[in-house]
């Protein structure tokens, strides 16, 4: 498979991540599943975004751009043997480099909060971080300190899990979608490249 096939493969992957990201993201609002009075009791690293904005905005446009490449795979630009395509390759090795900060944003966001744990109220009454260094982690016995939002330990730490895992991974497509890019610019979309299982052009 050519190097545009390899995109639109990464770029198949990559939207259903994004939409999980976005999705999470939201109910990290929605603490324990409830909705809250206050806004200011929810976790600082919610407002961050790093769900809406780094895996899920900022990655769908690198998404899309992989999933065009496969439409052009036809060699030629005005006259000149896949100038077209080589270009279109090299262009989306930028969006993967926009692709792959913007899954480094929500990952590091998302270390953040797990190793500094959730606001909530706590033993003396007030709202803040019970937890120090992600302490834990290790010890189930010291979500108790969280008295509300109910079950906003395990909440927050699922759901910011499943950010650093998505991130992680978009990162990880981001990179090999620069490596793809740079084979498809130095060797032209219709030699082969080779990628996800192929074994000839397209």
């Amino acid at each position: 498979m050519c190097s545009g096939g390899c995109a639109k493969c990464l770029g198949g992957t990559l939207i259903p991540l994004a939409l999980f990201g976005f999705l999470a993201n939201i109910l990290l609002f929605f603490p324990g599943g409830k909705v809250i009075d206050n806004n200011d009791h929810l976790s600082d690293e919610v407002w961050f975004f790093g769900g809406i904005l780094g895996s899920g905005v900022l990655m769908i446009f690198p998404a899309l751009v992989f999933l065009g490449l496969k439409n052009n795979d036809c060699c030629g630009c005005c006259g000149n043997e896949s100038c077209g395509k080589r270009f279109a390759m090299f262009t989306s090795t930028i969006f993967a480099v926009i692709g792959f900060l913007g899954a480094g944003y929500s990952f590091v966001t998302s270390a953040i909060s797990i190793n500094r744990g959730p606001k909530c109220l706590m033993d003396n009454s007030t709202w803040g971080y019970p937890f120090q260094e992600g302490d834990y982690l290790n010890n189930e016995g010291l979500w108790s300190k969280c008295h509300e939002p109910v079950n906003v330990v395990p909440w927050n730490l699922t759901l910011f899990s499943i950010l650093l895992i998505v991130g992680g991974i978009q990162m990880l497509l981001c990179v090999i979608q620069v490596v793809n890019g740079l084979l498809g610019t130095l060797c032209g979309d219709c030699q082969c490249c080779g990628c996800c299982g192929g074994d000839g052009p397209v």
